[in-house]
C-alpha cells in the first residue's frame, strides 16, 4: 500500500483533509495496485479541531512517525500563519518529509512547507488570496498564483481548498493513469481536469491603495469612465504628469503598471456585468471599454482561462 500521511493542526481546513482523503480511498476502493492507505498525524496524537469546529482524530504523532511515506500532504487553513510559527509543528513536518517520496500541500499549507525550507527553488501555488504574501515572505519560492496545482519534481502544491481534490486526482493519474482517476472524479462529481485557473474565483482587483490624492481620484474617475480614452498619455495628462513620471509613480504606489491596472479594472467590471445582468457580450465589451466581443474573449481567456460566456454560465446571479 502507498502510505499517504496527512498533516493537520488546530484550525486546519477540513476539506483540505477530506477532499484528498476521499480521492485516495476512492482509488483504493477501485482496486488499484498498489492502493492507498490514508493516515492522519499532528504534533500530538488525539483530537484536532478544524476551523469549522469539527474535530478529527490524529492517530499519529509527527515526531514519532518512522514508516516510509509515499505521499505527505500538509493541509491549509485560516490558522496557517500561527501554525507556520509553531516550531514543534515545523520540526515534525521536516521529520516526516525526510521519510517521504512525494511532498505536497493544499491551499495555505504551502506556507508550512516553505517555513520548513522544503520549497526553496521550487515552483508552487497556494490560495489565490495568499499568493502575494507567500511571494513576499519566501522570495526563494516561485509562486504561480493562477494554477490549480503545480508539480515541481517531488513537490506538489495546490490552490485553495477544493483544489486539494484536483491535486489528489493528479497524483492518482501519475501513479495509475487517467482511467481510475476519471472514475473517482465521476464518483465525486468533480472535473478530472478543472477548466481555467483559480483567477476565475479570485477578487477582481489586486492593487495597493495609492497615497497621493490625485491617484486615488484618478482611480475613482477611471472606474466611472471605462469607455473613455484610458491610454497612458491620457491618464498622465489628467493628473498633470509626464507619461514617464506618471508610470513610475503609479507603479510605486499601486504595485502595478497603469496599463495592467486599467485592464484589471475592465475585467472586474466585465465580470460584474456578466454575473449580474443578461446584457449580450457585445454590449458588455463596449460598456467596459474593450470594444468588441473578440477582445473581451481574448482578455478573459488570458487572465481567467475561460471564455466570458462560460464564466457567465458558472457565476451568473440573474
Amino acid at each position: 500500500m502507498r502510505v499517504v500521511l496527512m498533516v493537520v493542526y488546530d484550525g486546519f481546513q477540513l476539506l483540505d483533509l477530506a477532499g484528498p482523503a476521499d480521492v485516495f480511498s476512492g482509488a483504493a476502493a477501485l482496486g488499484v495496485q498498489p492502493g492507498y492507505r490514508v493516515e492522519v498525524a499532528a504534533v500530538r496524537a488525539g483530537p484536532v479541531r478544524a476551523g469549522s469546529g469539527v474535530t478529527v482524530t490524529a492517530a499519529h504523532t509527527l515526531a514519532e512517525w518512522s514508516e516510509p511515506i509515499d505521499t505527505l500532504i500538509v493541509a491549509g487553513g485560516l490558522s496557517f500563519w500561527n501554525a507556520s510559527a509553531d516550531a514543534e509543528l515545523i520540526a515534525g513536518i521536516e521529520h516526516v518529509a525526510a521519510l517521504a517520496d512525494r511532498i505536497g500541500s493544499v491551499c495555505s499549507g504551502a506556507f508550512l512547507l516553505a517555513r520548513a525550507g522544503l520549497l526553496d527553488g521550487r515552483r508552487v501555488t497556494t490560495h489565490w488570496s495568499a499568493g502575494d504574501l507567500l511571494r513576499r515572505e519566501f522570495p526563494a519560492v516561485t509562486t504561480e498564483p493562477d494554477l490549480i496545482y503545480v508539480r515541481d519534481g517531488p513537490i506538489w502544491t495546490s490552490a485553495g481548498v477544493t483544489a486539494g481534490i484536483d491535486l489528489a486526482l493528479a497524483i492518482v493519474t501519475a501513479d495509475h493513469g487517467p482511467d481510475p482517476a476519471r472514475e473517482v472524479a465521476r464518483w465525486l462529481v468533480v472535473y478530472l481536469h478543472r477548466p481555467g485557473g483559480q483567477s476565475q474565483f479570485s477578487s477582481p482587483m489586486a492593487a495597493d491603495q495609492p497615497k497621493r490624492n490625485s491617484l486615488r481620484a484618478l482611480q475613482v474617475w477611471l472606474e466611472e469612465n471605462l469607455d473613455a480614452d484610458l491610454s497612458l498619455h491620457a491618464l498622465a495628462e489628467r493628473v498633470g504628469m509626464s507619461t514617464r513620471h506618471f508610470s513610475r509613480v503609479f507603479a510605486v504606489e499601486t504595485g502595478t503598471t497603469p496599463a495592467r491596472y486599467v485592464e484589471q479594472v475592465r475585467i472586474g467590471a466585465a465580470r460584474r456585468l456578466l454575473e449580474n445582468t443578461d446584457q449580450p457580450l457585445d454590449r458588455v465589451a463596449v460598456a467596459v471599454g474593450l470594444g468588441s466581443p473578440e477582445t473581451l474573449y481574448r482578455i478573459f481567456h488570458r487572465h481567467l482561462g475561460i471564455p466570458p460566456g462560460e464564466y457567465r454560465a458558472r457565476f451568473t446571479r440573474v
